[in-house]
């Protein structure tokens, strides 16, 4: 009894637990660290954010465009689930009616030809003494002929000018230009009325949470690929940010 009483602390304790129990605080020493570095990448994603935004504003002033619209009133989210209503199709014409069929002619009966007269042999006439032409002078023979004046085009042949193209506004551009867009979302963006930069640009942080809510499947794309940044970038025409951030075009 007095044997078993004074026995070590550690002989109570099985064997293996003290290696359970360092395997435990490592794993809690690693999900500290993991957790340290998730937030430090979280905290610089953050500040790249904050600086490319700044830079889009700074190249905005500089390019003489206001990009701080006031927030529009927000969408009915009856507006955004619903889909715009589908133009309707223009009724065909009717078809003409045929053309009646020409009524036949009437066939004439050839009217027989008389049969030819004999001809009488022809009287050889006596042969005729050849004059001499008389020598008369052209007055106009000797006299240089005028060349002619050359023709002057009329202004219907010479070439009309050819219009000049329209220029495209940086805002008008396609929405498909922003990066991680594909044709999927291009459609279900285009249902919801966002169909250039310029739209995409024009939209609230409260519309743009609104309208990523309705995209289903793709929900959350809106913020992980920086659409509002990509399409400010584009509508402002600064196309050198842009490929400075997103990459090239």
């Amino acid at each position: 009894m007095n044997d078993t009483t004074a026995a070590p602390a550690e002989s109570l304790i099985p064997d293996g637990v003290a290696a359970i129990t360092t395997i435990h605080f490592v794993f809690i020493g690693l999900v500290a660290i993991a957790a340290i570095a998730v937030i430090l990448i979280g905290m610089r994603l953050k500040r790249r954010r904050t600086h490319a935004a700044r830079q889009v504003d700074r190249n905005a002033k500089e390019a003489g465009v206001n990009l701080r619209q006031p927030d529009r009133a927000p969408l009915d989210e009856a507006e955004l689930t619903q889909p715009k209503a589908a133009q309707p199709s223009p009724t065909p014409a009717p078809a003409p009616a045929p053309a009646p069929a020409p009524a036949p002619e009437p066939t004439v009966a050839p009217t027989p030809a008389p049969a030819p007269v004999p001809a009488a042999p022809p009287v050889m006439p006596a042969p005729a003494v050849p004059e001499e032409p008389a020598v008369t002078s052209d007055p106009l023979h000797d006299e240089p002929v005028a060349a002619a004046a050359p023709m002057d085009a009329s202004p219907a042949a010479e070439a009309a000018p050819q219009p000049a193209a329209e220029e495209v506004r940086p805002q008008d551009q396609p929405i498909t230009l922003l990066k991680g867009l594909g044709p999927k979302l291009t459609q279900k963006l285009a249902e919801h009325g966002i169909t250039t930069v310029g739209d995409m640009a024009g939209l609230s942080e409260a519309q743009a949470q609104a309208l990523d809510a309705q995209l289903g499947p793709f929900s959350g794309r809106m913020a992980r690929d920086r659409w509002l940044e990509q399409a400010r970038l584009l509508a402002a025409g600064d196309r050198k940010g842009f490929e400075a951030v997103f990459g090239r075009l």
